[in-house]
């Protein structure tokens, strides 16, 4: 485990072995997870702005893996994101995979995590940290505080069940408990839930950076006898705001002033609730609520914990202001993605983005980008959920959600500015489905990963299409991305063939695992040619078809005919 001046002194490279281990932080149940160097939880990475980061990724499973360092732009290196299928083809059993980070765009809080099959469901996931040089905000010290929901059983066989015809309503899995964890200075601080604890002196400010590692829980969070002051969100600095309390929904971070009280009388409550509304059934043993404790005296008692009327966002996105003001003007195209939720023809219950559900494609879509000349402009190289956009352009998108539950949508690569939101596309009450607004944005929040409501909500964003390269876009419920529910945004093409230049060493692990890495997302050098290409299934066609009009006419023929038998046996039949 690398400290802070370790790394940022030295700039020694983390040395991460990715392995499995043993581990039982809810109490209840001991299992295989995920970890780094035969431990659980991964070790918590801190660098400071300017500093260049590398993780040696050592491959100790026995399937492929990769890291994704969430919420960076991966500058003209969009082959150092992390997601398997996607940017790379995944690091081979026994391989290393060096991810090579210069940080001098940002700062703030993220978080590193597997992006191959779920890993990061059994484990595979810990705080990331850049820390400003100075700080915009001033504090006595800081804790990072680790959110998530946990699982007892590993992610492949709920994966299994969730996507099969045995399960075609299709609710997600539950998980069997919640955690949360802290660290402090790039160590882990041990307990966990009501065993964890940090310590408060009086008078003292605090940072607390709070982040949701969850695969489908939102958390709500406040703090008993203290007031939070909301000063970060996904790495853009906030003017403070009073929070009474924050949902933190899946992959988003928020970091939150808190001044220590003057007294040492009574240790307080931290609160961690998980919001009961993401589960279509909640088990009688399953505990929504966690609290840790704010330690004033190791001989003080616990303030009672008092309960809330009801669960709140203190400050929705759209009220967040940033400090640096970065506007954003009209796009210069727009998409629409819709998202849908049904059992397709095949009999599962599937996730798409326009009745379209995402497919790994045979290629990983950085090598069809960068092996495809000029037909890298064509989007229909790249699968059915692809779209094209130029370089340093104004871009937005709208996700409607049409399904029933919350979605927390994430892009790679990118942060986007929230310039619209609606909490329900068809409704006159402007409350609900305010205005859009006109021409330059002066000071919108610009974040990675956001909420948008259910039945019917929306949320507009845009984007500096500056980075050229392969991005995905998913929801961060992760079932739901292994559902289908991605689309790819390729920026600049012909642009990213010039500027970005995998490392031979990918090539060759793609080789070991037996990847293409030529040609359209088949593999074929072609814009026609996508034999061998997985798509579908696709939305069940209601109504009529050829076939069902063919098969009620063989029906009703059969019965007339049988029916005319039975009169003329009746009437002939017996004098025959």
């Amino acid at each position: 485990m690398h400290s802070l001046s370790e790394l940022t002194l030295s700039l020694s490279p983390f040395r991460w072995n990715i392995t499995y281990a043993r581990a039982n932080p809810d109490g209840l149940f001991e299992r295989r997870v995920i970890g780094v160097n035969g431990t659980w939880p991964p070790p918590p990475i801190e660098a400071k702005k300017n500093d260049t980061l590398k993780v040696h990724a050592i491959n100790g499973l026995d399937v492929p893996t990769g890291l994704h360092h969430h919420g960076m732009f991966f500058r003209n290196t969009s082959y150092y994101d992390g997601a398997v299928g996607v940017t790379q083809c995944g690091i081979p059993p026994g391989d290393t995979f060096t991810y090579d980070i210069p940080i001098t765009e940002q700062h703030g809080t993220y978080w590193v995590h597997g992006h191959a099959t779920g890993q990061y469901v059994d484990g595979l996931r810990a705080p990331f940290l850049i820390h400003n040089t100075p700080e915009v905000h001033k504090y006595d010290d800081e804790y990072t505080v680790i959110l998530g929901d946990w699982y007892h059983d590993e992610h492949a066989p709920l994966l299994d069940f969730f996507m099969s015809t045995a399960n075609p309503g299709g609710p997600e899995p539950v998980p069997k408990s919640s955690l949360i964890y802290f660290s402090h200075n790039g160590t882990y601080i041990p307990g966990f839930n009501a065993d964890a604890s940090i310590k408060f002196e009086p008078g003292k400010t605090y940072r607390l950076r709070i982040i949701n590692t969850s695969a489908l829980a939102m958390f709500y969070f406040w703090i008993e006898g203290h007031e939070m002051q909301l000063i970060e969100a996904d790495g853009t600095d906030l003017q403070p705001q009073v929070a009474n309390m924050l949902a933190i929904t899946v992959a988003q971070r928020y970091s939150v002033l808190v001044k220590a009280r003057e007294t040492t009388d009574y240790n307080w409550a931290i609160h961690a609730d998980m919001d009961q509304e993401m589960f279509d059934v909640v088990p009688e043993e399953l505990i929504l609520n966690q609290t840790a404790t704010i330690v004033y005296s190791d001989s003080a008692q616990l303030n009672t914990p008092s309960l809330v009327d009801a669960y709140e966002m203190s400050i929705d996105d759209t009220k967040m202001v940033p400090v640096d003001a970065v506007s954003v003007g009209d796009p210069y195209k727009s998409t629409e993605l819709g998202v849908f939720f049904d059992t397709f023809d095949n009999g599962v219950n599937r996730a798409a983005f326009n009745n379209v559900t995402w497919n790994l494609p045979v290629v990983p879509t950085i090598f069809s980008q960068l092996s495809m000349g000029a037909d890298a402009e064509n989007s229909v190289i790249y699968g059915p959920s692809a779209e094209v956009i130029d370089f340093n352009k104004t871009f937005e998108f709208t996700v409607i959600n049409w399904d029933a539950g919350k979605h927390p949508f994430h892009i790679h690569g990118h942060k986007f500015a929230i310039v619209h939101k609606s909490w329900n596309v068809a409704s006159d009450d402007p409350e609900l489905n305010p205005p859009r607004p006109t021409g330059i944005i002066a000071n919108p929040l610009w974040r990675d990963t956001v909420q948008i409501p259910p039945d019917g909500g929306a949320v507009s964003m845009r984007i500096i299409t500056d980075n050229p390269g392969t991005w995905l876009f998913h929801c961060h419920i992760e079932w739901h991305l292994q559902a289908g529910l991605a689309f790819l945004f390729l920026e600049a093409p012909t642009l990213s063939q010039q500027l970005v230049k995998p490392p031979t060493f990918m090539y060759d692990q793609c080789r070991k695992l037996g990847i293409p890495t030529t040609g359209n997302a088949a593999g074929h050098n072609s814009t026609t040619d996508f034999s061998g290409l997985n798509v579908g299934p696709y939305p069940q066609k209601l109504g009529w078809t050829p076939k069902g009009i063919g098969a009620l006419f063989a029906c009703v023929f059969s019965a007339v005919c049988g029916g005319l038998t039975i009169v003329w046996y009746a009437l002939v039949g017996p004098k025959a």
